[in-house]
């Protein structure tokens, strides 16, 4: 056994605790450039909320609110003209993964110039980034917990992951009360994209002992709590489980990594700008069909927590969770069409390489093209 674990994020977790903003940024900074969507933390009112802690704790702010889902390399540019010219000096990503992924990224190339994609590519390696401080607002992506940022180029279309520890917050606040905002069918997207995150990682390659506690927990939590809240937002411990969830995939796939799902879903995603987690609900169950074989004893072990039996239902106990979840989807119903397949298995190729060669089965070009055609 020989492994690495480093994970050197403040994680705050408890219901009420994103009223602690201005107490934690004061900490870090005096102007604090605070990156956000167009409308749903204003609609909610936690953004007028978390710019009046921050000025009782005597922090100025700054609010960039042009952020969209599958953030762009583009967006991250405008946001760093701006905090620069404001002079601010700390990055407070308040809202979903999109959000988080973009105030990571801004926070980044505020200390590193040049093209980011650069440093998405490995050309270049950066410095630590300005300090990241994230609010999450939906219970999903995990970003709060883990060094990895995914944007997408808008002239390519490449979806990628800028992957550095120089991007890790210093300082998350996870509060399940703001994730009540979401709508349901915002709710079993992200639900789904932080159960494959544990997924992934519990049957990565690069598993460990400590991710694959966390990772089957995650996986536990999810399976058991997000049905709940499909039919009831009224019930606070399964908003703490899933929020909980959410922030464990994200912790595992910093260290264990995503693999095939998430490899083949972001070449889809940045193509049509298509919601990530419907992605992963079109791609996964035949994925797995195909991965399950490949590690046994590991996908028998989460067909049960779903309902099933061993590996060989496996697949099938994922389809069932998805309808319990309202995620029955196809890529057809998302947009994608046959004739986008040749450009998605290059750009799968391209890209995603490291995430398929992470699976317990390395697909081949032809098998990635054939799990598109079926997913369609």
């Amino acid at each position: 056994m020989d492994f690495n674990y480093t994970l050197p994020v403040n994680l705050m977790f408890g219901s009420g605790k994103s009223e602690l903003a201005g107490e934690v940024c004061k900490n870090y900074g005096k102007k604090a450039f605070v990156v956000t969507g167009g409308s749903s933390t204003k609609r909610s009112g936690l953004l007028d909320r978390v710019v009046s802690r921050l000025a009782e704790s005597g922090v100025d702010s700054v609010v960039f609110d042009k952020v969209t889902q599958n953030p762009l390399t583009s967006t991250v540019y405008e946001g760093v003209e701006l905090a620069r010219a404001e002079g601010c000096d700390v990055v407070l990503g308040v809202g979903g993964g999109s959000i988080m992924d973009a105030a990571k990224a801004i926070a980044f190339c505020m200390n590193n110039d040049g093209d980011i994609s650069d440093y998405i590519f490995g050309l270049k390696q950066g410095k630590k980034a300005v300090t990241i401080i994230l609010i999450p607002t939906t219970c999903g992506t995990g970003s709060e917990g883990n060094q990895i940022a995914v944007l997408t180029n808008p002239i390519t279309k490449d979806k990628k992951a800028l992957y550095t520890m120089n991007i890790l917050p210093a300082v998350s606040i996870i509060d399940p009360q703001v994730m009540k905002t979401m709508p349901k069918h915002i709710l079993c997207s992200v639900g789904f994209d932080a159960f494959t995150h544990s997924l992934e990682a519990y049957t990565s390659k690069k598993a460990n002992p400590l991710t694959d506690a966390q990772a089957l927990l995650g996986i536990k939590l999810i399976a058991r709590n997000l049905p709940m809240l499909m039919e009831s937002y009224d019930n606070d411990r399964a908003w703490e489980a899933v929020s909980l969830a959410a922030t464990l995939g994200g912790m595992v796939i910093g260290v264990a990594g995503v693999s095939a799902a998430h490899g083949l879903e972001h070449p889809a995603s940045g193509l049509k700008n298509i919601v990530h987690g419907r992605g992963l609900a079109a791609l996964t169950p035949i994925i797995v069909d195909r991965l399950a074989p490949a590690l046994p004893q590991k996908f028998a072990e989460v067909s049960r927590i779903l309902g099933g039996k061993d590996e060989t239902d496996c697949a099938d106990s994922i389809r069932k969770f998805l309808k319990a979840i309202d995620l029955d989807v196809k890529l057809g119903d998302l947009g994608i069409v046959q004739d986008d397949v040749q450009w998605m298995t290059d750009n799968c190729m391209k890209i995603s390489a490291g995430n398929l060669s992470n699976a317990p089965k390395v697909f081949s070009k032809e098998e990635v093209a054939e799990i598109y055609s079926l997913a369609i």
